[in-house]
């Protein structure tokens, strides 16, 4: 498999690791517009950074060490011109290598022969205008369909925690990316739970926006109405940013919702904020620590003067149509291929699509039903409260090369650990967002999952503001850190 990488080591390519810490975006775009801090130096420590920390991490299928290094310096010229390049100048960005990006190899995670696209999607153009530098392609699981990253064609991306660990998935490469300081954001597509499974298990923040809300053109699918594209970042000043940037109606996509997004807000204060726990969802597989830490933020949440209700909503329940209907939808997209060619995907994915495919469409009605549902139950849920919360994973470890999740001893199958909290907002197309808590060094963290009405991701956002001034969001460093410029 040709990875797209530079054949030379960075210090070959004449770039040096920086010693200054990477930053958020924030900081970075504050110094680069006010000429603290060149996009040069800027995206060449952040190529040097993604370049030294792939024969540990593996984040990457392709570094655009020469095209990054254009880029930047094209925002420089702008700049010295006087021209206001956008909220995010001169921030280096990796994006998930299944969104097209003009001229640059898309290889879906997959071992067919990668698609060169003469157009960039919606997402990447955004970005772009608002002077983002996208410096290379993050690793994922074999064309989306997986929550481990563990793809047989490009090796497994590894977790910054502990490199025996996965990611998660399938925007694993991304998570990974952010976790390690490598770049302050990230973007990643989220079909059942594809951002914030990663945001849990590599401690950061990650955003699943409404479903319609950032436009799907130029991502190749997965299950079409289930797929979003969000960011990953490690402070929620970055994601509220970053969905800003690239939200927005796009009358070329069928998916677009056509409603304009709300203004940018600060923080809301924590108290009187209504939070219900949707108890249908809780039965879940979940370790010991993860329930701790989820208890000790609500605790701390009705600390601030929120109150925190457990609702029963037994609407919200699902059921087996709900679990697999996406799976109609999958087939549609890999059907012909797989059966021309089915030695061309990893065996892994290729058991799943051969599942898909004999999958019956009652399947789809079953889940569409149960969609309708569950979304008219929530409008009345959201009468009552502001926001609703679970965990985002059932446990945050799990090991690279072994199917199964120990669970306080118990061995539970990863997907069923890593999905059943995440996918069952994505068949109600609402905005969630990942958020880590305070845990021991050098583990991965538990992860807060922040869910809010259709279409409110400013709402969620504001909330997420407020816990992580307040402490109850945390992002640490890992011990896979190169975010000062040089391994930890």
């Amino acid at each position: 498999m040709d990875r797209h990488l530079p054949d030379e080591p960075y210090g070959r390519l004449g770039l040096k690791v920086g010693s200054r810490h990477a930053g958020s975006a924030a900081e970075i775009a504050a110094a680069v517009r006010d000429g603290r801090r060149s996009t040069v130096d800027v995206v060449d420590a952040a190529v040097a950074r993604a370049l030294a920390s792939q024969s540990e991490i593996n984040a990457f299928t392709f570094i655009d060490v020469d095209g990054a290094r254009r880029r930047a310096e094209q925002i420089d010229r702008l700049l010295a011109d006087g021209v206001d390049v956008g909220p995010l100048a001169g921030v280096p960005v990796a994006v998930k290598d299944l969104i097209d990006q003009a001229g640059v190899p898309n290889t879906k995670g997959g071992s067919f022969p990668p698609t060169v696209p003469a157009r960039s999607a919606p997402v990447v153009e955004r970005l772009e205008a608002a002077g983002a530098v996208i410096i290379g392609r993050t690793g994922l699981h074999e064309f989306a369909f997986g929550y481990t990253s563990e793809n047989e064609w490009f090796g497994p991306v590894r977790n910054p925690w502990d490199p025996a660990l996965s990611p998660g998935g399938s925007s694993g490469g991304s998570g990974a990316a952010v976790a390690a300081g490598v770049v302050p954001v990230a973007i990643g597509t989220d079909t059942g739970g594809s951002v914030r499974v990663p945001a849990a298990l590599c401690g950061v923040v990650g955003l699943k926006v409404s479903h319609g809300r950032v436009p799907l053109r130029g991502v190749y699918p997965l299950a079409a109405s289930l797929d979003t594209v969000g960011p990953l970042t490690r402070t929620v000043e970055d994601a509220a940013t970053v969905f800003r940037v690239i939200a927005g109606d796009d009358p070329e996509d069928p998916w677009s919702t056509p409603r304009p997004v709300e203004p940018p807000a600060g923080p809301v204060p924590l108290g009187g904020l209504r939070v219900g726990v949707p108890m249908a969802w809780m039965d879940v597989p979940t370790a010991a620590a993860v329930t701790t830490a989820f208890d000790r933020a609500l605790e701390a949440l009705a600390g601030a003067g929120a109150v925190v209700s457990r609702l029963a909503a037994p609407e919200l329940a699902l059921d087996d149509a709900a679990r697999t209907g996406a799976f109609v939808e999958v087939a549609s997209v890999h059907r012909d291929r797989y059966l021309a060619d089915p030695g061309r995907y990893g065996a892994a994915v290729a058991s799943r699509i051969a599942e898909a495919i004999v999958t019956p469409a009652d399947a789809l009605v079953g889940a569409i039903r149960w969609r309708a549902g569950a979304r008219h139950a929530l409008e009345r849920i959201f009468a009552h409260v502001d926001v609703l919360v679970t965990p985002t994973v059932g446990a945050t470890r799990k090991l690279i090369g072994v199917d199964d999740i120990d669970v306080d001893g118990v061995a539970v199958f990863h997907r069923t650990v890593l999905a059943s909290y995440a996918a069952p907002i994505n068949g109600v197309g609402l905005p969630a967002l990942a958020l880590p808590l305070p845990g021991d060094a050098d583990v991965p963290p538990a992860s807060l999952q922040l869910i809010g009405p259709m279409l409110a991701e400013t709402r969620v956002l504001q909330v997420a503001a407020a816990m992580e001034r307040a402490g109850i969001v945390v992002v640490g460093e890992p011990p896979l850190w190169f975010g000062n410029g040089e391994r930890r």
